[in-house]
């Protein structure tokens, strides 16, 4: 690849596209005069002249093909996953020994102690930073960013200012914060400890969102965002890493989106699961925290009506924000729409492939209006709404239906700070809340649950997927759960990332009784997850799986305790 193709990657001025080619080049004939980055034998990621990303270009290449905007998951843990009473088994004392954990997030502080050997030398093995440019720095095939391998870390650690000599950190603290809680050193004295304190790390900083893919979806221009394709890239740097070393490795992705279909059909959904499917590997995702946020709808159509009035409230100085409706098949959507002055657009009648702009006489706003009959994903249909400027105020929709049968249809909002708090829906529902790519089906999705009182996170994400699948697998302590924190210190912290770092530590250590200990050679994902699911704690009194415990509380010691019975022919 050329320094200009290169150039393109991280350029303002080149726009992103998600490209399914399913390892058949000839799709890619089209963009013979635009640079092709290869994820893997079924996606690239496509580079376009920003000019060329208008508001037809859904219709043209499909929903799939834009990024999603990936944003943080995140607002005494060992006791209460039975960490340390398995440690005093024999046999059993799992650290992590030979287990990489892999991080993609905001990157990681490498100089904290937490991170160090007794010795001052780094247990990080590798940082991938997609946001340094460097002329030959960077990874194999990924053409952007900078590589710092385990030697130059140690390197810069012996210098009074290390950053001088590796000038990769974490600003933010969240890639900080789950490597701290998957596998840092234990602290006693500040009531810190890392599930695996033995692992080693493989760490991806993400490189922020462009503008043109913010301005295109009206992200807040303060919101921490990234995009999907660079997130995929991530997660094969992790695995490549890990497959040159010959290593397990389990990955920690805190990070999720509202945008999608809710089903584990996006592209990083996807790939995720693909690659959890491979022996050595666990992928760990957290539920997100947007269960109590009223930012999704959910109804069925009754036949003989055929249509249902969906109120929207917009906050005050809301500067824009986009609204997905996903119907189930067979049936064909379509909707009107009611401004909060009154002016009334009539029924926007369903096409295979459209996108239109809609004006207001009295009011600012602008709404662009996308229809895919049979989105290329999934096959069902999406209708994409985009509000600029949009007045305050209650907005009122029909979303009709066509065919006999009595089904239905979801609309979800974004998540997090990409929206304001005062915009949501009058009638919401708070299941199917899971961010995606915890949707995707091979890896554990994580909820949070406070380990002092048993009771569930309450802004955590709720299941199941849109088609039924059971989504969160397993609940993990996530609240005020010690942690790193920039100027190496403590704090507590909140939120299903935070539950899913103490999960991966935990599939580290499960990585390393399977693979390293050689007592389950093919253990990978699904097996991990069948394991947890197995030993799960459960109350009495619940049904199981539901839609905010999956199949109950995370407990290690009573996983392996089965196990350890069984091995020793009991019953």
């Amino acid at each position: 690849m050329t320094q200009e193709e290169r150039n393109k990657i991280v350029s303002n001025e080149y726009a992103d596209l998600i490209i399914r080619y399913n390892g058949d080049e000839a799709q890619l004939n089209r963009f013979q005069n635009d640079t092709i980055n290869i994820v893997s034998t079924r996606y690239a990621v496509v580079h376009i002249p920003v000019e060329e990303f208008g508001n037809s270009i859904i219709a043209e290449f499909g929903y799939g093909a834009v990024p999603a905007c990936y944003g943080l998951v995140s607002a005494a843990s060992l006791e209460a996953s039975g960490i340390r009473r398995l440690r005093n088994l024999p046999n059993f004392a799992l650290r992590g020994q030979g287990i990489l954990i892999g991080i993609v997030d905001t990157g990681i502080d490498y100089t904290n102690p937490v991170f160090k050997n007794a010795d001052n030398t780094t247990r990080i093995v590798s940082i991938w930073d997609q946001t340094i440019y460097s002329e030959n720095g960077y990874p194999p095939n990924t053409f952007y960013g900078t590589e710092y391998k385990k030697e130059q870390i140690n390197e810069a650690l012996i210098h009074d200012n290390p950053l001088e000599f590796v000038p990769s950190t974490d600003e933010i603290g969240h890639g900080t914060m789950l490597a701290g809680i998957s596998g840092g050193n234990e602290v006693p004295e500040s009531n810190f400890y890392g599930v695996a304190p033995d692992a080693e790390f493989v760490v991806v900083k993400v490189k922020p969102i462009k503008q043109y893919l913010r301005d295109f979806f009206s992200i807040p221009n303060d919101a921490i965002c990234y995009q999907e394709n660079d997130i995929m890239f991530g997660v094969r740097y992790l695995l490549d890493f890990a497959r040159q070393l010959g290593r397990p490795i389990a990955i920690c992705i805190g990070l999720g989106t509202s945008q999608g279909s809710h089903d584990g059909s996006s592209p990083l959904s996807e790939y995720l699961s693909i690659n959890a499917d491979v022996v050595g590997t666990a992928i760990v995702i957290a539920a997100g925290n947007e269960g109590n946020a009223k930012r999704h709808f959910y109804s069925l159509v009754d036949p003989s009506i055929g249509h249902v009035s969906v109120e929207l409230n917009v906050g005050e100085n809301e500067g824009g924000f986009s609204m997905e409706i996903w119907g189930n098949t067979p049936s064909t959507y379509s909707i009107d729409i009611l401004s909060p002055t009154g002016e009334y657009i009539p029924r926007i009648p369903p096409q295979i492939s459209a996108s239109r702009e809609i004006s207001f006489i009295f009011e600012k706003t602008k709404i662009n209006v996308d229809y895919q009959l049979v989105e290329s994903q999934t096959g069902d249909q999406l209708i994409l709404i985009r509000f600029k400027n949009p007045t305050a105020g209650i907005w009122s929709f029909k979303v009709y239906k066509t065919g006999d049968l009595k089904v239905g249809f979801h609309i979800w909002l974004p998540m997090g700070n990409f929206i304001t708090e005062n915009t949501y829906f009058i009638r919401s529902d708070p299941d199917t809340t899971v961010l995606e790519s915890g949707d995707a089906f091979v890896p554990i999705t994580v909820t949070a649950y406070d380990d002092q009182n048993d009771s569930l996170y309450l802004n955590a994400g709720k299941g199941y997927t849109r088609l039924g699948i059971v989504k969160p697998e397993i609940a993990a302590p996530g609240v005020n759960v010690i942690c790193p924190t920039l100027d190496h210190g403590f704090t507590s912290a909140t939120g299903t990332s935070v539950a899913t770092a103490h999960t991966t530590g935990i599939a580290a250590m499960m990585l390393e009784w399977g693979i390293i200990n050689r007592n389950y050679n093919s253990l990978d994902s699904l097996g991990i997850k069948k394991f947890l699911m197995k030993g799960a704690r459960r109350n009495v009194s619940m049904e199981y799986p539901n839609t905010e415990w999956g199949y109950g509380i995370l407990d290690i010691y009573n996983v392996f305790d089965i196990l350890r019975v069984e091995m020793e022919g009991g019953e």
